[in-house]
Protein backbone atom coordinates (compact mmCIF):
# COMPACT_ATOMS: atom_id res chain seq x y z
CA UNK A 1 0.00 0.00 0.00
CA UNK A 2 1.32 3.34 -1.01
CA UNK A 3 1.35 6.36 1.45
CA UNK A 4 -0.70 8.79 0.28
CA UNK A 5 -0.48 12.62 -0.06
CA UNK A 6 -1.52 14.91 2.77
CA UNK A 7 -3.50 17.91 1.45
CA UNK A 8 -5.09 20.62 3.17
CA UNK A 9 -7.71 18.89 4.56
CA UNK A 10 -8.51 15.02 3.89
CA UNK A 11 -5.46 13.05 2.70
CA UNK A 12 -6.34 11.26 -0.41
CA UNK A 13 -4.89 8.23 -0.78
CA UNK A 14 -4.28 6.65 -4.34
CA UNK A 15 -4.07 3.13 -4.81
CA UNK A 16 -0.11 1.76 -5.36
CA UNK A 17 0.56 -1.45 -4.84
CA UNK A 18 4.33 -2.65 -4.69
CA UNK A 19 6.54 -3.98 -7.24
CA UNK A 20 6.50 -4.28 -10.71
CA UNK A 21 2.95 -6.27 -11.36
CA UNK A 22 0.67 -3.84 -9.82
CA UNK A 23 -1.94 -6.06 -9.28
CA UNK A 24 -5.38 -4.94 -8.66
CA UNK A 25 -5.36 -6.54 -4.88
CA UNK A 26 -2.78 -6.30 -2.17
CA UNK A 27 -2.85 -7.84 1.16
CA UNK A 28 -1.44 -7.13 4.21
CA UNK A 29 -1.75 -7.61 8.05
CA UNK A 30 -2.42 -5.32 10.48
CA UNK A 31 0.98 -5.54 11.60
CA UNK A 32 2.54 -4.48 8.92
CA UNK A 33 0.53 -1.29 8.60
CA UNK A 34 1.55 -0.25 12.09
CA UNK A 35 5.10 -1.34 10.85
CA UNK A 36 4.59 0.84 7.41
CA UNK A 37 3.39 3.93 9.33
CA UNK A 38 5.08 4.87 12.61
CA UNK A 39 3.96 7.99 12.97
CA UNK A 40 0.79 7.13 13.42
CA UNK A 41 -0.79 8.73 10.37
CA UNK A 42 -3.61 6.13 9.80
CA UNK A 43 -5.22 7.86 12.27
CA UNK A 44 -5.74 10.78 10.66
CA UNK A 45 -8.69 11.64 8.25
CA UNK A 46 -8.13 9.56 5.16
CA UNK A 47 -9.77 8.81 1.73
CA UNK A 48 -8.63 5.98 0.06
CA UNK A 49 -9.16 5.63 -3.76
CA UNK A 50 -10.12 1.82 -3.83
CA UNK A 51 -11.94 -0.64 -1.38
CA UNK A 52 -10.81 -1.81 1.83
CA UNK A 53 -12.04 -5.22 3.08
CA UNK A 54 -10.45 -5.74 7.37
CA UNK A 55 -11.43 -8.85 9.13
CA UNK A 56 -9.97 -8.90 12.59
CA UNK A 57 -8.68 -12.19 14.08
CA UNK A 58 -8.06 -10.91 17.30
CA UNK A 59 -7.59 -8.01 19.95
CA UNK A 60 -9.50 -4.88 20.23
CA UNK A 61 -9.74 -0.90 18.90
CA UNK A 62 -11.78 1.38 17.23
CA UNK A 63 -12.06 2.70 13.70
CA UNK A 64 -14.17 5.71 12.52
CA UNK A 65 -15.92 6.18 9.08
CA UNK A 66 -17.94 8.90 8.19
CA UNK A 67 -17.99 10.65 11.36
CA UNK A 68 -19.33 7.46 12.91
CA UNK A 69 -16.78 5.11 15.49
CA UNK A 70 -17.24 2.04 14.90
CA UNK A 71 -15.48 -0.58 17.62
CA UNK A 72 -13.38 -3.74 16.42
CA UNK A 73 -13.13 -7.17 17.92
CA UNK A 74 -12.79 -11.02 16.79
CA UNK A 75 -14.26 -11.61 13.83
CA UNK A 76 -15.15 -8.11 12.95
CA UNK A 77 -15.31 -7.47 8.95
CA UNK A 78 -15.24 -3.94 7.57
CA UNK A 79 -15.97 -2.94 3.68
CA UNK A 80 -14.86 0.52 3.19
CA UNK A 81 -15.64 1.65 -0.54
CA UNK A 82 -13.79 4.53 -2.50
CA UNK A 83 -14.77 7.75 -1.07
CA UNK A 84 -14.96 7.15 2.57
CA UNK A 85 -13.32 9.73 4.91
CA UNK A 86 -12.15 7.15 7.45
CA UNK A 87 -9.61 6.59 10.37
CA UNK A 88 -8.00 3.57 12.21
CA UNK A 89 -8.50 5.62 15.38
CA UNK A 90 -7.29 2.42 17.32
CA UNK A 91 -5.25 -0.35 16.00
CA UNK A 92 -2.49 -0.91 17.99
CA UNK A 93 -3.96 -4.08 19.20
CA UNK A 94 -5.66 -5.59 16.93
CA UNK A 95 -4.30 -8.42 14.22
CA UNK A 96 -5.85 -9.59 11.12
CA UNK A 97 -6.10 -8.98 7.66
CA UNK A 98 -6.75 -5.82 5.11
CA UNK A 99 -7.42 -6.58 1.46
CA UNK A 100 -7.10 -3.62 -0.69
CA UNK A 101 -8.39 -3.65 -4.02
CA UNK A 102 -9.51 -1.34 -7.31
CA UNK A 103 -12.71 -0.97 -8.25
CA UNK A 104 -12.16 -2.68 -11.07
CA UNK A 105 -11.01 -6.14 -9.62
CA UNK A 106 -14.69 -6.19 -8.25
CA UNK A 107 -16.97 -5.42 -10.31
CA UNK A 108 -20.06 -6.77 -8.49
CA UNK A 109 -23.74 -5.49 -7.11
CA UNK A 110 -22.48 -6.08 -3.53
CA UNK A 111 -19.91 -3.12 -4.43
CA UNK A 112 -22.48 -0.48 -4.68
CA UNK A 113 -23.65 -1.26 -1.45
CA UNK A 114 -23.66 1.25 1.55
CA UNK A 115 -20.29 3.67 1.73
CA UNK A 116 -19.35 2.01 4.44
CA UNK A 117 -19.97 -1.10 6.69
CA UNK A 118 -18.85 -2.56 10.38
CA UNK A 119 -20.34 -5.89 10.72
CA UNK A 120 -19.80 -9.24 13.33
CA UNK A 121 -19.19 -12.77 11.85
CA UNK A 122 -21.15 -15.87 13.74
CA UNK A 123 -18.58 -18.84 14.25
CA UNK A 124 -19.88 -20.63 10.95
CA UNK A 125 -19.71 -17.04 9.03
CA UNK A 126 -16.11 -17.07 10.11
CA UNK A 127 -14.92 -20.04 8.88
CA UNK A 128 -16.02 -19.47 5.37
CA UNK A 129 -14.95 -16.00 5.23
CA UNK A 130 -11.44 -17.78 6.06
CA UNK A 131 -11.42 -19.98 4.00
CA UNK A 132 -12.36 -17.71 1.04
CA UNK A 133 -9.72 -15.56 2.44
CA UNK A 134 -7.32 -18.50 2.58
CA UNK A 135 -7.84 -19.23 -1.30
CA UNK A 136 -7.44 -15.02 -2.00
CA UNK A 137 -4.25 -15.52 -0.25
CA UNK A 138 -2.80 -18.96 -2.08
CA UNK A 139 -3.93 -16.89 -5.79
CA UNK A 140 -2.77 -13.69 -4.18
CA UNK A 141 1.15 -15.58 -3.63
CA UNK A 142 1.01 -17.14 -6.99
CA UNK A 143 0.12 -14.05 -9.09
CA UNK A 144 3.19 -12.11 -7.56
CA UNK A 145 5.41 -14.06 -9.19
CA UNK A 146 4.05 -15.84 -11.76
CA UNK A 147 1.07 -13.96 -13.70
CA UNK A 148 -2.51 -15.87 -13.32
CA UNK A 149 -5.04 -16.49 -16.12
CA UNK A 150 -7.10 -13.48 -16.77
CA UNK A 151 -9.94 -13.38 -14.68
CA UNK A 152 -8.65 -15.93 -11.91
CA UNK A 153 -7.44 -13.17 -9.03
CA UNK A 154 -10.69 -10.98 -9.37
CA UNK A 155 -12.90 -13.96 -9.17
CA UNK A 156 -11.49 -15.81 -5.95
CA UNK A 157 -11.44 -11.86 -4.81
CA UNK A 158 -15.47 -11.81 -5.65
CA UNK A 159 -16.18 -14.60 -3.99
CA UNK A 160 -14.41 -12.89 -0.71
CA UNK A 161 -15.93 -10.07 -1.12
CA UNK A 162 -19.79 -11.48 -1.79
CA UNK A 163 -19.27 -13.29 1.91
CA UNK A 164 -18.28 -10.87 3.95
CA UNK A 165 -20.70 -7.97 2.63
CA UNK A 166 -23.54 -10.97 2.93
CA UNK A 167 -22.73 -9.75 6.41
CA UNK A 168 -24.54 -6.64 6.02
CA UNK A 169 -27.94 -8.31 4.32
CA UNK A 170 -26.71 -6.42 0.97
CA UNK A 171 -29.88 -6.60 -1.28
CA UNK A 172 -30.20 -9.29 -3.57
CA UNK A 173 -29.74 -8.75 -7.68
CA UNK A 174 -32.61 -8.55 -8.98
CA UNK A 175 -34.69 -5.84 -11.47
CA UNK A 176 -34.93 -3.23 -8.45
CA UNK A 177 -31.34 -4.03 -7.92
CA UNK A 178 -30.35 -2.59 -10.98
CA UNK A 179 -32.75 0.32 -10.77
CA UNK A 180 -31.06 1.09 -7.75
CA UNK A 181 -27.34 0.62 -8.71
CA UNK A 182 -27.84 2.73 -11.78
CA UNK A 183 -29.38 6.18 -9.75
CA UNK A 184 -26.46 5.48 -7.17
CA UNK A 185 -24.20 5.70 -9.73
CA UNK A 186 -25.63 8.71 -11.14
CA UNK A 187 -26.27 10.43 -7.77
CA UNK A 188 -22.49 9.51 -7.34
CA UNK A 189 -21.52 11.89 -10.55
CA UNK A 190 -24.16 14.41 -10.35
CA UNK A 191 -25.47 15.34 -6.76
CA UNK A 192 -23.20 18.55 -7.15
CA UNK A 193 -25.71 19.44 -9.89
CA UNK A 194 -29.00 17.90 -9.52
CA UNK A 195 -30.62 18.03 -6.59
CA UNK A 196 -33.89 16.61 -7.90
CA UNK A 197 -35.01 13.18 -8.43
CA UNK A 198 -36.99 14.10 -11.66
CA UNK A 199 -33.36 15.02 -13.08
CA UNK A 200 -32.21 11.78 -12.56
CA UNK A 201 -35.75 10.14 -13.93
CA UNK A 202 -35.03 11.82 -16.91
CA UNK A 203 -31.57 10.65 -17.43
CA UNK A 204 -31.75 7.38 -16.45
CA UNK A 205 -35.08 6.85 -18.30
CA UNK A 206 -37.24 5.65 -15.23
CA UNK A 207 -39.92 7.74 -13.28
CA UNK A 208 -39.23 9.13 -10.17
CA UNK A 209 -41.69 6.24 -7.87
CA UNK A 210 -39.95 3.56 -9.67
CA UNK A 211 -36.31 5.32 -8.80
CA UNK A 212 -37.97 5.57 -5.34
CA UNK A 213 -39.09 2.46 -4.76
CA UNK A 214 -36.10 0.58 -5.81
CA UNK A 215 -34.14 2.99 -3.19
CA UNK A 216 -36.03 2.01 -0.89
CA UNK A 217 -35.90 -1.50 -1.26
CA UNK A 218 -32.26 -1.55 -1.30
CA UNK A 219 -31.22 1.26 0.99
CA UNK A 220 -34.51 1.87 3.33
CA UNK A 221 -35.34 5.20 2.45
CA UNK A 222 -36.57 7.07 -0.34
CA UNK A 223 -34.65 8.70 -3.81
CA UNK A 224 -35.27 11.91 -2.50
CA UNK A 225 -33.56 11.15 1.04
CA UNK A 226 -30.72 8.74 -0.41
CA UNK A 227 -29.99 12.28 -2.45
CA UNK A 228 -30.08 14.53 0.21
CA UNK A 229 -27.94 12.18 2.88
CA UNK A 230 -25.27 12.07 -0.18
CA UNK A 231 -25.20 15.57 -0.34
CA UNK A 232 -25.37 16.04 3.44
CA UNK A 233 -22.42 13.68 3.66
CA UNK A 234 -20.22 15.44 1.62
CA UNK A 235 -20.87 19.26 3.31
CA UNK A 236 -19.96 17.12 6.82
CA UNK A 237 -16.34 16.04 4.82
CA UNK A 238 -15.61 19.42 3.55
CA UNK A 239 -17.30 21.01 6.74
CA UNK A 240 -14.67 18.71 8.80
CA UNK A 241 -11.15 17.87 6.51
CA UNK A 242 -10.86 21.07 4.87
CA UNK A 243 -10.46 24.92 6.02
CA UNK A 244 -13.14 25.76 3.08
CA UNK A 245 -15.10 28.45 4.54
CA UNK A 246 -19.45 28.03 4.71
CA UNK A 247 -19.52 29.99 1.42
CA UNK A 248 -16.72 27.80 -0.56
CA UNK A 249 -18.74 24.63 0.59
CA UNK A 250 -21.74 25.70 -0.76
CA UNK A 251 -20.74 26.85 -3.87
CA UNK A 252 -18.68 23.65 -3.65
CA UNK A 253 -21.87 21.53 -3.47
CA UNK A 254 -23.75 23.53 -6.37
CA UNK A 255 -25.74 25.83 -4.16
CA UNK A 256 -26.35 29.31 -5.47
CA UNK A 257 -26.52 31.12 -1.96
CA UNK A 258 -24.61 30.49 1.25
CA UNK A 259 -27.95 31.09 3.01
CA UNK A 260 -29.60 28.16 0.81
CA UNK A 261 -26.67 25.84 1.95
CA UNK A 262 -26.81 26.74 5.22
CA UNK A 263 -30.70 26.14 5.59
CA UNK A 264 -30.52 22.43 4.03
CA UNK A 265 -27.50 21.79 6.48
CA UNK A 266 -28.92 22.75 9.23
CA UNK A 267 -32.72 20.59 8.53
CA UNK A 268 -30.29 17.16 8.23
CA UNK A 269 -27.76 17.72 10.94
CA UNK A 270 -29.73 20.02 13.85
CA UNK A 271 -26.68 22.01 13.79
CA UNK A 272 -25.56 25.09 11.03
CA UNK A 273 -22.41 24.48 9.50
CA UNK A 274 -20.20 26.82 11.94
CA UNK A 275 -21.09 25.20 15.22
CA UNK A 276 -21.66 21.57 13.69
CA UNK A 277 -17.75 22.45 12.47
CA UNK A 278 -16.70 23.12 15.80
CA UNK A 279 -18.23 20.30 17.68
CA UNK A 280 -16.80 17.58 15.09
CA UNK A 281 -13.38 19.01 15.29
CA UNK A 282 -13.78 19.50 19.14
CA UNK A 283 -14.77 15.82 19.33
CA UNK A 284 -11.36 14.64 16.57
CA UNK A 285 -8.85 16.81 18.82
CA UNK A 286 -10.59 14.56 22.15
CA UNK A 287 -9.97 11.32 20.32
CA UNK A 288 -6.44 12.87 19.10
CA UNK A 289 -5.51 13.91 22.78
CA UNK A 290 -6.35 10.15 24.51
CA UNK A 291 -4.40 8.59 21.39
CA UNK A 292 -1.42 10.26 21.83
Amino acid sequence: MGIGQAGAGIWQVPYAPPGILRLPVELLSFRQLRAMDPGGRRRRPQRPAFHVLALVESGSGAHRADFVDHPLGPRTVVHLRPGVVHQWSDVDAVDGLLVLFTPAAADLPSAYGPASSTSRADDAEWRLLRAATAHLRREWEAARTTPAPSGILEHTLAALVLRADALGSAVAPGEEHAVFRSYREAVEEHFRQWRQVSDYASSLGWSPRTLSRATRAAAGVGAKRFLDQRVALEAKRLLAHTDMTVAQCAAALGFSQPAGFTAFFTAHTGLAPRPWRERERGDTQGIDARLG
